[in-house]
């Protein structure tokens, strides 16, 4: 009878269920914890992953002084110097035009706008009809001065204008550091004239014209 009533063991159990229960959070914890801590390098620490968005987000790098960038919706970009300019064949033009210096009147020798851009395979619609004629020239200078150009301004085939990368005015070579001059012959006055020349865009019109215009030939 003493055996039966006494009963030690009893009190334990809620303190076993306890320890049992906290073993089997605890397990739980473990099947969750790594999981997620596995998983999260995989989201963070790929460097794979990071190398390929660093490198697709990255900037074109920094222009050196005097160099030109020709690119926009081009086949080839390139880079030129007024050393790569001397190297070409050359072109002499005698220009007079007005400034915010007065009258100006000089010869430039360098070389022509179109050779130099025509390298760099300009992607025109070859399926419309005269589709270099939607392009577009955007010369960017020192202090973000910017001059667009029509391509047919350039182009032998429509136009007779000579439009240069100069290299010198009258004999006198300019800095290396400075870069090449836009001239524009047919100009009367200098504004387009881009001195210290950094960025050469050729594009063409038509995503602006026609996203601006609604449906394409709207208004025709």
């Amino acid at each position: 009878m003493n055996r039966r009533t006494a009963r030690p063991a009893l009190p334990a159990l809620p303190a076993l269920a306890g320890v049992a229960a906290a073993v089997l959070v605890l397990a739980g914890c473990g099947d969750s914890t790594p999981g997620e801590a596995a998983a999260a390098p995989s989201q963070t620490s790929s460097p794979a992953a990071g190398a390929g968005s660093s490198a697709a987000a990255s900037p074109a790098p920094a222009l050196k002084p005097g160099e030109v960038r020709i690119e926009g919706q081009v086949d080839k970009p390139s880079t030129v110097t007024l050393a790569s300019l001397r190297g070409l064949p050359q072109t002499s033009v005698e220009v007079e035009y007005s400034s915010a210096k007065g009258p100006q009147k000089h010869t430039y020798q360098g070389v022509l706008l179109h050779d130099v851009l025509k390298d760099a395979q300009p992607r025109f619609d070859a399926s419309k009809k005269n589709g270099q004629l939607r392009g577009i020239v955007a010369a960017t200078g020192g202090g973000d001065y910017r001059a667009v150009f029509a391509w047919a301004e350039l182009d032998p085939g429509f136009a007779k204008s000579r439009i240069l990368l100069a290299v010198s005015e009258d004999g006198k070579p300019f800095d290396d550091a400075q870069g090449p001059r836009l001239v524009v012959p047919q100009d009367t006055k200098g504004g387009r004239y881009v001195s210290e020349l950094n960025q050469l865009w050729v594009g063409t019109v038509d995503a602006t014209v026609d996203g601006a215009g609604g449906a394409p030939g709207a208004g025709n």
